[in-house]
């Protein structure tokens, strides 16, 4: 009961207070035949439902609204229209923007429209009285306003006499002394409250500005018998009356002749026996309770000096004073952190290796890496954890192996993103006298471990940002070097730190965006693409059995066959990792889920997806081979490329016209891939005699090289062998073979130097139905770290020289002779015969499109 009579017509509410200066009911003191009359007037049969967020309207009180909602428009201002009756109902969340029928009361109070005024934003306020309560039967309509069925709900009077009155005169005493106690309430209100002769009309008015919730509110309305809305009327009364004389006490307590230099002392005071009223604890307690968890920390000496120089100054500093918390929160944070507390290293190596080949298939590489960790640590116990970089494709596991590595050493695990990181700030934390200054995402992920030798993941460090605010890659340079992490400083906590007996894992999808001194700092492991086998397997151990249970399956329900699984790897995913064969498996167990809730159950039996079920699920293919189409002419051929997302297959386009021997190239290339087409044109001139080329191809036609896919920027210098090829194939008119692509670096001698990714690309070899590929020489190191089983029936042929590329590359017979093909008439000759000067610079007749 907060604002008696200003709660009950909340004029500040509305923006046209003068529009209401000739209304006189504000507050209705009416006769009880008169409010008889209103409260037992006829209910319709069926009333516009007019929904309010934070109101509970009650017969015979008059309540100012605003009406902003759509819906709520269109009823005021169809019922002003008519008969200026509505229903009145609440909202059981009072946050709901577009509350459904379920979202409402079903009792509310009928009410009359007394008044009507458009605000300049478009909304409308109404001044409504209440007159009767009623329950909703049914609601008839939603759009474009709540309609409903009504019935009258008539509140009965059950006492009379001198009950009664004894009754309204506690009523009306209670009433009057919370006005009488508060200060926000006019002392007008008691003489107002006292005016109201009708019983029900001032259970009804205290009732609607009692301090409560709507909730309690509602619970009110919806009591029928008056001696029971009585008594809670009462008991709410009663509480926020002891709550106001429980404040009256509070105040009289600390109550002194102050003046203006006493004002802090009085506050100090007051929360004081503020604390004790509630039992909480004082500023001298909440410091001897940080002393006794002080001397229970053993903490290194500098920080042991620390922590108590910091609590003398928290002691003789007032609870007022901006310096307080500050210092409060540094000392929880040296008592907070894990100085000494490590976990147990579980140095079972079998046992570790079991772990890892639960929650992995595959990945030797990284197993064999952390075994050997733990065989040295069980052998030297104070060995300085290493700094490991997992670097490969979205989707291979590096994340989740993080974790799995964490369940094998049996330590705490904790993640963070440094994806977007800017600030410096972010890595060392703030100083202190930064308002809401904190540790950095280090310290503050050594405190959610609650140990000083957890497995911390540093997930995407290789898209750290860094502009005015600092370089965080540089403040992880002290973090990650095992020489210097021994004494991590922190801008917030300015104290030395031990991280040397943390193992941190950091992930990376690309090693260019890494500075090189942080490269340096971390063992780089590299974690390739999947090899069909290794999907398949990784799908039935680990993908399908999660499937099953997140889309509430029995494993005896649906079976996926070998087959049917291997058709979704190779037509519907082209990853290097999992996560798209993960949402495919995903989809044909919601399939089986749908049907199986359908009721076509196959009376225990599971459902069997195989190759011919598959298209059921995830509909037609999505990924075909385009090797063989895009090889039926001359002039492209298929290179091999690496990206961040694991390797990828490349078409190199090469087409002739007349013209005067300029070289053409467009598809967003580098200036290295530019380099690489210019020496393979070259190269293709001084051998064009051996070639069978006519020197009139370079002179009277020009070249245009195009890679498709436009809109992704490429370069490097992989592609020479596979332009040069494209180059060759266009001017001898021999087809490239289909089932043929390549990678490798050309110079002008002829050379074919190695070039990086091999692993990835001969996996995207494998994926897009390449039989043959043909690397540099010196890459036949990174071959024979593939295993066997992945290579399969894949041929792959060695080149140190160019010489031989194209006897390789290209089909034996010309489509159209050479000689032919280029043949120019001697007019056009004449007509282009400028073009027989040789020009000063080859980039004069490069046109880069």
């Amino acid at each position: 009961m907060n604002n008696f009579l200003k709660n009950d017509l909340n004029l500040e509410d509305l923006e046209d207070q003068d529009q209401f200066d000739d209304f006189e009911q504000a507050i209705p003191l009416m006769s009880e035949e008169e409010e008889k009359e209103l409260t037992q007037s006829e209910v319709p049969e069926n009333l516009p439902i007019l929904p309010l967020k934070n109101t509970v309207l009650f017969p015979g009180v008059v309540v100012p609204i605003t009406v902003g909602r759509d819906r709520s428009l269109a009823l005021v201002k169809e019922a002003y229209a008519n008969d200026k009756t509505i229903g009145v109902i609440s909202q059981k969340d009072e946050g709901k923007e577009d509350p459904s029928p379920k979202d409402l009361y079903w009792k509310g109070t009928v009410a009359q429209i007394l008044k009507l005024i458009k605000m300049p934003d478009g909304s409308k306020s109404i001044v409504i009285q209440g007159k009767t309560t009623f329950k909703i039967n049914e609601f008839t309509q939603t759009d474009p306003f709540f309609r409903a069925d009504v019935e009258a709900f008539r509140q009965e009077m059950d006492i009379e006499g001198a009950e009664l009155e004894a009754s309204i005169r506690s009523v009306k005493e209670t009433a009057s002394k919370i006005v009488n106690l508060s200060p926000n309430i006019p002392s007008e209100a008691s003489i107002a409250i006292n005016n109201i002769n009708s019983p029900t009309f001032l259970l009804n008015f205290i009732s609607s500005n009692l301090n409560v919730s709507n909730a309690d509110k509602q619970q009110v309305l919806e009591i029928k018998m008056f001696s029971k809305r009585l008594e809670k009327v009462m008991e709410f009364l009663n509480k926020e009356l002891q709550v106001l004389n429980l404040s009256e006490e509070i105040r009289s307590k600390v109550k002194t002749d102050i003046d203006e230099q006493q004002r802090d002392f009085y506050l100090r005071q007051q929360m004081k026996a503020i604390q004790e009223a509630l039992g909480e604890d004082s500023e001298h307690q909440e410091v001897e309770k940080l002393r006794e968890r002080l001397k229970e920390k053993n903490l290194p000496e500098e920080a042991m000096e620390t922590a108590e120089k910091e609590l003398a100054r928290l002691e003789r500093t007032p609870s007022s004073s901006p310096n307080y918390g500050i210092i409060h929160s540094y000392v929880e944070w040296i008592l907070d952190l894990p100085w000494d507390e490590y976990s147990d290293d579980n140095l079972d190596l079998e046992n570790a290796q079991k772990v890892l080949d639960e929650d992995h298939y595959g990945l030797q590489k990284v197993k064999k890496r952390i075994i050997e960790y733990l065989a040295v640590l069980k052998l030297k116990e104070d060995m300085k954890a290493p700094i490991l970089c997992f670097y490969g494709p979205p989707g291979v596991g590096k994340t989740s192996l993080g974790r799995s590595i964490a369940r094998a050493l049996n330590r705490e695990f904790e993640r963070f993103s440094l994806g977007g990181i800017h600030d410096e700030a972010e890595i060392r934390g703030h100083r202190r006298t930064y308002i809401g200054a904190m540790p950095g995402r280090i310290l503050r992920a050594m405190k959610k471990s609650g140990k000083n030798n957890p497995v911390l993941m540093l997930d995407e460090i290789d898209k750290v940002g860094s502009d005015y605010r600092g370089d965080p890659t540089s403040a992880l340079l002290e973090v990650l070097d095992p020489e210097q992490n021994d004494s991590f400083s922190d801008n917030f906590l300015e104290l030395d730190y031990d991280l040397s007996r943390v193992l941190f894992i950091a992930t990376a999808n690309s090693l260019d965006t890494i500075p090189a001194p942080l490269r340096d700092r971390m063992e780089i492991i590299n974690i390739s693409g999947y090899t069909l086998q290794e999907k398949r397997e990784i799908a039935k151990q680990h993908l399908i059995p999660k499937q099953i249970k997140e889309n509430g399956l029995k494993e005896d329900q649906i079976k996926i066959t070998t087959q049917g699984l291997d058709k979704i790897i190779d037509e519907y995913t082209r990853e290097s990792g999992v996560r798209s064969l993960e949402r495919e498996i995903g989809a044909v167990c919601r399939g089986v889920a749908a049907k199986i809730a359908k009721g076509k159950d196959k009376d225990g039996d599971p459902f069997t997806v195989g190759v011919n079920e598959v298209d059921e699920y995830l509909g037609k293919r999505k990924y075909f081979s385009e090797v063989a189409e895009r090889t039926t002419v001359p002039g492209v051929a298929t290179g091999l490329a690496w990206t961040p997302y694991g390797g990828d297959i490349l078409f190199i386009e090469a087409s002739v016209s007349k013209g005067s021997g300029k070289l053409h190239i467009t598809g967003q290339l580098g200036d290295v891939m530019k380099e690489s087409a210019m020496l393979a044109l070259s190269y293709l001139k001084a051998h064009a005699d051996e070639l069978n080329i006519p020197e009139d191809a370079f002179k009277y036609w020009d070249l245009h090289i195009h890679v498709p896919k436009g809109a992704v920027p490429k370069d490097g210098p992989s592609a020479g062998v596979s332009i040069f090829s494209a180059v060759a194939s266009i001017f001898t008119q021999r087809k490239v073979k289909g089932t043929l692509a390549m990678t490798g670096e050309i110079t002008l001698r002829g050379l074919v130097l190695p070039v990086g990714g091999i692993k990835e690309k001969v996996l995207a070899a494998k994926r897009s139905g390449i039989e043959k590929v043909l690397l540099p020489q010196k890459n036949e190191k990174d071959v024979d770290e593939i295993e066997s089983e992945v290579l399969g029936d894949l041929k792959v042929k060695y080149l140190e020289r160019m010489d031989p590329i194209l006897d390789i590359v290209l089909e034996d017979n010309a489509v159209e002779d050479p000689q032919e093909r280029f043949k120019v008439s001697e007019a056009y000759k004449s007509q282009n015969g400028s073009t027989d000067k040789t020009k000063d610079s080859t980039e004069e007749s490069v046109i880069m499109e």
